[in-house]
């Protein structure tokens, strides 16, 4: 006699020996029999487990000691060879025993990585030094049947204020560079609004000496109309005033005829 069980997909379920078996199955979001008191189930989870390695005053390659805490998401293979590969290595143990298993490896690989890196290479690539711990990691770890997900850098501190000297250093060297940049700035628009004046004055001088240039052939023309004017005028006077003498000649010269003959 026997019973049946089932698990979800979340959960493998291994089942050893039987009525002249010793053979183990393994099934994953499925049933299966198993005798009593002759077959030995147990099961694993297959759901994420969140590690959180932390190695504490590890010096780096300048010989500073750092404090560095990450996260992984990590878990169990479904494919039936990392499946037994965790079986052997977890089957009957909880998921607190499985959860340290796995934080020593990555603590491990953590803390070999950093001692080849200096302070600023942690700082500043924290994306770059997690690449590197989850690459060295995921063969040991997979030999375990276990995946890692993902794995980040989630704290960098350390008690020598080491990464606060830095961080001053880099907030000097940030405020520096944007004063820099705003008196470069400065003198740029200082230098275009020089350049615009002298345009507008550039522009002005050469208006106010057309409109001189057209005042000036405007009065000259005005000056040669008035000359012509003036020419006529004394023209006309003068040739009024040479008839009116001629007239007068004639008038003398037929009053002079009447006086010889009236003697």
């Amino acid at each position: 006699m026997g019973n049946i069980h089932t698990v979800g997909p979340d959960k493998a379920l291994f089942i050893t020996g039987g009525c002249g078996q010793s053979s183990r199955s393994v099934v994953v979001g499925d049933w299966a029999w198993a005798w009593w008191f002759v077959s030995d189930v147990q099961k694993l989870s297959l759901r994420i487990m969140t590690i959180k390695p932390v190695c504490e005053n590890v010096e780096t390659s300048q010989g500073v000691p750092l404090t560095v805490t990450g996260v992984a998401q990590v878990k169990i293979i479904k494919d039936s060879k990392f499946l037994n590969e965790a079986a052997e290595q977890f089957l009957g143990r909880s998921e607190e025993d499985i959860k340290d298993a796995i934080d020593q490896t990555l603590e491990g690989h953590l803390r070999a990585i950093l001692g080849t890196l200096t302070v600023e290479q942690v700082y500043q690539d924290r994306d770059v030094f997690a690449k590197a711990v989850r690459e060295v990691a995921s063969p040991d770890v997979g030999k375990m049947g276990i995946e890692i997900l993902s794995f980040t850098i989630k704290d960098v501190y350390d008690k020598v204020e080491y990464l606060e000297s830095l961080g001053k250093a880099q907030t000097s060297s940030v405020k520096r560079d944007a004063d820099i940049g705003v008196a470069q700035a400065n003198r740029d628009a200082g230098i275009r609004s020089a350049e615009c004046q002298k345009s507008a004055m550039d522009v002005k001088f050469s208006t106010d000496s057309k409109i001189e240039n057209n005042s000036m052939g405007f009065k000259l023309q005005q000056a040669t109309f008035d000359t012509e004017v003036n020419t006529a005028n004394a023209e006309a006077q003068l040739a009024y005033e040479l008839q009116a003498a001629k007239i007068q000649q004639k008038i003398r010269n037929e009053e002079i005829q009447v006086e010889v003959v009236e003697r």
